[in-house]
Formats: C-alpha cells, sequence, structure tokens
C-alpha cells in the first residue's frame, strides 16, 4: 500500500547543489520539497547527515537552513525517540510572503514553458504502463486533491501534477518541472483562489488522470492543455 518511499520528483529537488551560495541553494532545495507537496505538514526530512550528502554541503548549511525555515514557521524540531525534523502543521500562509513583481514577458515565459511540459508529461505517462502502485498514487494524489481544504489546494494541486510528471518516466522531467511548478505557485499565490475554478479544476483533474490510467495519450495530452489553458487565462486575467 502507499507509494514508494523515494519519488522521481523527490529524487530530483535532492540532486547535489551546484554553483551560487550553497546556504540559499540549500534553503530553496527544502522550500521546494515542502511547498511542491513531497514532504508534508507533519511529515519528517531526511536527517540533516542525509541531506548534506544528497546536496553534497556540509552538514552545518544544511543545519542553517533547516534552523532559517524554523524561523520561518516551515519546519519545527522535536527531540526524543521519534524526534528530527517535521514540516509544520499548518504551514504557513504564501500571501505572508513579499510578491515580486512580474513582466509580461516573465509571465508568458513562465506559462508558455508550463504548457510544454506537463502536456508532455501527460502524453509520456498515458504512454507508458503503469504498475498497480503507480496507478493507486495517482488515484490517491487525485482523490486527495478533491478533499482539499482551500488552504491546502494548491500545495495538493501541485503534488498531483508532478505525480503525473513522475509517471513519464523522466528524471529530467520532473526536475524541470519542479522548478518551474515554483515559479507557477508564486504566480498563483497573487490571485484568489475562486470556488468555480476550484470545481472546474477538480473536473479537468478527472479527466487528465482518467487518459493516464486508460492510456490514451492524445486524450491525456488534450486535456492537459485545456486545464493549463484555463489556468493561463486566470492569471492573464489577474495579473496582466
Amino acid at each position: 500500500m502507499g507509494e514508494p518511499p523515494e519519488s522521481l520528483a523527490h529524487e530530483a529537488l535532492s540532486r547535489p547543489v551546484r554553483g551560487g551560495n550553497a546556504f540559499e541553494e540549500t534553503l530553496a532545495r527544502l522550500l521546494q520539497l515542502i511547498r511542491l507537496g513531497l514532504v508534508g505538514p507533519g511529515e519528517a526530512l531526511a536527517p540533516e547527515r542525509e541531506l548534506a550528502a544528497r546536496f553534497e554541503v556540509s552538514r552545518d548549511t544544511v543545519r542553517e537552513a533547516i534552523r532559517s525555515l524554523a524561523e520561518a514557521g516551515y519546519l519545527e524540531s522535536r527531540r526524543g525517540r521519534y524526534g528530527g525534523t517535521f514540516v509544520c502543521d499548518p504551514l504557513p500562509l504564501a500571501g505572508g510572503e513579499p510578491a515580486a513583481e512580474t513582466t509580461a514577458d516573465e509571465l508568458d515565459d513562465i506559462l508558455t514553458l508550463r504548457a510544454v511540459l506537463e502536456v508532455g508529461a501527460a502524453r509520456a505517462a498515458a504512454g507508458r504502463t503503469l504498475t498497480a502502485l503507480e496507478r493507486e498514487s495517482l488515484h490517491q494524489r487525485l482523490s486527495e486533491l478533491a478533499a482539499a481544504d482551500p488552504a491546502d489546494y494548491r500545495r495538493l494541486d501541485s503534488r498531483l501534477h508532478l505525480t503525473i510528471a513522475e509517471l513519464s518516466g523522466s528524471p529530467s522531467l520532473v526536475s524541470l518541472i519542479a522548478e518551474n511548478r515554483m515559479s507557477v505557485n508564486r504566480l498563483l499565490d497573487r490571485i484568489p483562489l475562486l470556488a468555480p475554478n476550484i470545481a472546474h479544476s477538480d473536473q479537468q483533474h478527472e479527466q487528465i488522470v482518467w487518459a493516464v490510467l486508460i492510456g490514451d495519450a492524445d486524450r491525456a495530452a488534450s486535456a492537459m492543455a485545456e486545464h493549463i489553458e484555463g489556468s493561463q487565462s486566470l492569471l492573464r486575467a489577474f495579473l496582466s
């Protein structure tokens, strides 16, 4: 029961830190794992030693990043036999973070890349023969999203989309979609979460998942394209 302990998306965001500021990059990776729902509220991060080995940074760097995220309300430390570093439940509201301005060209770039990546991922996922565990994982993500409270909707929405990307079987594609999804979520955090839009998105998610499960690549790609076009229209209406 359940999904494998390590998903492709989790592996993609746990790759070694390359270039730049090691602390900032490590903090960004940990925040991605949290904000994209790969480590959910109440769940534990991997131990510091393991994170340091994966990111190829010092344990002091990992410890400093964890401390900063704890101060920001994303993580908490627990002592004792079952202690460790856990994701806070509830998470801080995204609206409390400063919103950076996005130019029209930047908006076009983010949304165009999303369409190319995610439509391709849906097609690739539907083109593979899925294992029983993969099918169960997809069903689970869809059910979680359908039952989500508004505060959790975007995190679980990200998790469903990343699960579809994982089913493509391409770690490189998963990594690109995860990076792009962080940019998309920063845009989504700046617009209201509308009940009619949630209902419509849920219907579209069902169509995408159904097409992937029956192995209809053309239908999966078409359903994903329609879904993303709706999100693009909403973002452009509020942010353009």
